[in-house]
C-alpha cells in the first residue's frame, strides 16, 4: 500500500513527525526496525518485574506545545516531577542537595560557601533568562547559510533577538561558545557546587568542562517545561517508553500505520526523487516522501545510493563529528543504596540525579583517561533511581538504578570492547559508588552495560553519540544537518537536525511542518 509519506524510525521524533503529518491530512506509515517502540526513549522488561528505560531516562525538554497539540496526556503520558532534583555526595560524608525551593538550596549551599549561597539564585535567573529568549528558536527551522532572500523574516527575528539581549550579549556569547569551567569558577568558589553543575556541561559529550562549547549544555538544566515548571526534570510514569506509547496511540488515532520489525534496507530513488523504501525482507513500499529520524550518517551513507547525492553534500556528511564517550549501566537492586543523607529520608534525597563528581579536577582527570583511549579509572557518574518516585517499575521493595557514565571511549587504545571489558567497567563504577554507598555491591541483582559500541549497534547511533552528532557550535542552528535533503522527497526529522539532541520532539515537529508547507 502506498503512503503520502513514510517515516523511518519510531523514536519520539519519528512518531511526532508522523502525527503532525497525519494531522495535516497525509496517509503516513512508520517503519521501526526493532520490535520495541521509542528508539532511545523505550521501556523494556529486561528482567522479570523490572521495567527499564535502557537509554534515555529523564524528561524535561519535550515541548509542551507538542504534548498539548497531540493530546498526549489523554493517551497516558504522565510526568512525575522530582524534588529534590540533585544529590551530590562527598567523600567526607557531607552532601549537596538542590531542589525547587530557593531557601532550601541556600541552606545546602551555605555549608560550603555563604557567598555561593547568595549567588546561586542569580546564576539560575541568568540561565533562565537566556533559555527563555532562545527557546523561541527551537520552534522553527533555522535560516540557511548563506542567507536566502525568502528567509528574510527569519533572519530579522534573529536580529531582533540579539537586540533584545543587548548588554548581556558578551556573557551570552560566552555561554553559547565558551567553556563551562571559567564560567562556573567565576560564579562560584565551592568545589562541590562547581562539580555538580559541571556534569550538566559534559553529559553525552567527548569533552572536558574546560573545553570550548561545553558551556552551552549548561542551559539544558533550565530549558524545557515538560515537568510543569521550567527546568524541572521528571520521570515518565511507567518509564520513557510510555511517551512513545502515548505518541503511537495518537498516531494510530489519526490513521498512521506503525510497523515494528520492519528494518529499511534502502531508500529507493530515481532521477526525479524518492519513489519508496525497500525492507530487509525484500518488500518494497511506494511513497514519494521519506522522513528519516535516524542519524545523517546512516540515512545518507547507508540507505541512499551515493550517486543520488552531490559530492559536496556527501563530504559534509562524512565530516560530521560523532565523537562520544558515554556509556549507560542499568541495575536491578534489592534495596536502596545506603548513601549518607543526614536528617533527610533516603528515599526522598535520592529522588533526583545523584552526581558522583566532587570537584572540577575529578572531571578533568576522568577526561584525561578517555583522551588517550581508556575508560576513566574514576568515572563521572550521573545516577538516577526512578523507583523512588514511580512504583510501577519494579517489584515491591526493589529498585532500578540508571547510571550514565563519563568517560567511556568508542575506540579503545588497547583492543576492542568485549564482555569481559563490560564487566570490568561495571565493577569499576560500582567500586566508585561503594565509596559513598558501601552496600551497593551486595544489593545488585541484575546488570546491563551499554558501551558506545552497544548504543550504536542497538539504537543506530553513529559512534554511540546520543545526540546524533556532537552539540558543538559548528553543528548547531543553521550549521546542523538540514531537514530537507538534496534528493527531492527525502527529509531528516531526528536529532541530527535543528535543534539537536535530547528528548525534545522539536526536530520531528519542525520537519513535519516544513514538509507540509512545501
Amino acid at each position: 500500500m502506498g503512503y503520502d509519506a513514510v517515516v523511518i524510525g519510531a523514536g519520539h521524533n519519528g512518531l511526532v513527525a508522523a502525527a503532525y503529518l497525519a494531522q495535516g491530512g497525509w496517509k503516513v506509515g512508520v517503519l521501526e526496525g526493532r520490535e520495541v517502540l521509542g528508539g532511545c526513549s523505550s521501556t523494556e522488561e529486561l528482567w522479570p518485574g523490572f521495567r527499564v528505560s535502557p537509554a534515555a531516562y529523564v524528561i524535561s525538554l519535550f515541548l509542551p506545545q507538542i504534548i498539548d497539540k497531540l493530546e498526549l496526556r489523554r493517551h497516558g503520558l504522565e510526568i512525575l516531577p522530582r524534588d529534590p532534583s540533585s544529590f551530590t555526595p562527598l567523600p567526607d560524608g557531607r552532601f549537596l542537595l538542590l531542589g525547587h525551593d530557593g531557601e532550601s538550596n541556600r541552606e545546602s549551599i551555605a555549608q560550603f560557601s555563604e557567598r555561593d549561597a547568595d549567588t546561586y539564585a542569580r546564576y539560575e535567573a541568568f540561565l533562565t533568562n537566556v533559555a527563555e529568549r532562545l527557546e523561541s528558536l527551537l520552534l522553527e527551522p533555522p535560516p540557511s547559510l548563506p542567507p536566502r532572500l525568502r528567509e528574510t523574516r527569519t533572519w530579522w527575528r534573529y536580529r531582533r533577538l540579539l537586540e533584545s539581549l543587548d548588554s548581556e550579549l558578551p556573557a551570552i556569547a560566552e555561554l553559547l561558545t565558551g567553556a563551562a569551567t571559567p564560567i562556573l569558577t567565576r560564579w562560584f568558589e565551592s568545589e562541590p557546587l562547581r562539580g555538580a553543575l559541571a556534569t550538566d556541561a559534559i553529559i553525552g559529550a567527548f569533552a572536558a568542562p574546560s573545553a570550548p562549547g561545553t558551556a552551552y549544555v549548561l542551559l539544558h538544566h533550565v530549558m524545557g517545561e515538560a515537568g510543569g515548571k521550567r527546568g524541572v526534570w521528571g520521570y515518565v510514569r511507567g518509564g520513557m517508553g510510555t511517551l512513545a506509547e502515548a505518541l503511537a496511540g495518537r498516531c494510530r488515532e489519526l490513521g498512521v500505520e506503525i510497523r515494528t520489525g520492519a528494518r529499511v534496507a534502502r531508500i529507493e530513488t530515481d532521477p526525479s526523487g524518492v519513489t519508496g523504501v525497500r525492507l530487509d525482507s525484500g518488500e518494497t513500499i511506494a511513497t514519494p516522501r521519506v522522513a528519516s529520524s535516524i542519524d545523517a550518517h546512516h540515512t545518507y551513507l547507508q540507505l541512499v545510493e551515493p550517486d543520488r547525492l552531490p559530492s559536496a553534500f556527501l563530504s559534509q556528511i562524512r565530516s560530521l563529528d560523532y565523537s562520544s564517550a558515554s556509556a549507560k549501566i542499568n541495575l536491578a537492586l534489592d534495596a536502596l543504596p545506603d548513601f549518607e543523607t543526614g536528617s533527610v529520608p533516603r528515599e526522598i534525597a535520592l529522588r533526583g540525579t545523584i552526581h558522583i563528581a566532587p570537584n572540577l579536577e575529578y572531571i578533568e582527570r576522568a577526561y584525561d583517561d578517555a583522551k588517550y583511549g581508556h575508560a576513566s579509572q574514576r568515572p563521572v557518574l550521573e545516577i538516577t533511581i526512578p523507583t523512588t518516585v514511580d512504583d510501577t517499575l519494579a517489584p515491591p521493595g526493589k529498585h532500578l538504578l540508571s547510571m550514565f557514565v563519563q568517560y567511556v571511549p568508542y575506540e579503545l587504545a588497547d583492543g576492542e570492547w568485549t564482555d569481559a571489558r563490560r564487566d570490568q567497567l561495571a565493577k569499576r563504577c560500582l567500586n566508585v559508588i561503594a565509596e559513598y554507598a558501601p552496600n551497593i555491591r551486595s544489593i545488585v541483582r541484575h546488570t546491563q552495560v551499554l558501551t558506545p559500541i552497544d548504543l550504536e549497534r542497538i539504537y543506530g547511533l553513529k559512534g554511540g553519540n546520543i545526540f546524533q552528532g556532537a552539540m558543538h557550535l559548528h553543528q548547531l542552528g543553521p550549521l546542523r544537518t538540514p531537514y530537507r535533503s538534496p534528493v527531492d522527497g527525502l527529509w531528516l526529522c531526528g536529532a541530527a537536525t535543528h535543534p539537536g539532541g535530547g528528548v525534545l520532539g522539536a526536530c520531528g515537529r519542525n520537519a513535519a511542518l516544513a514538509m507540509l508547507k512545501e
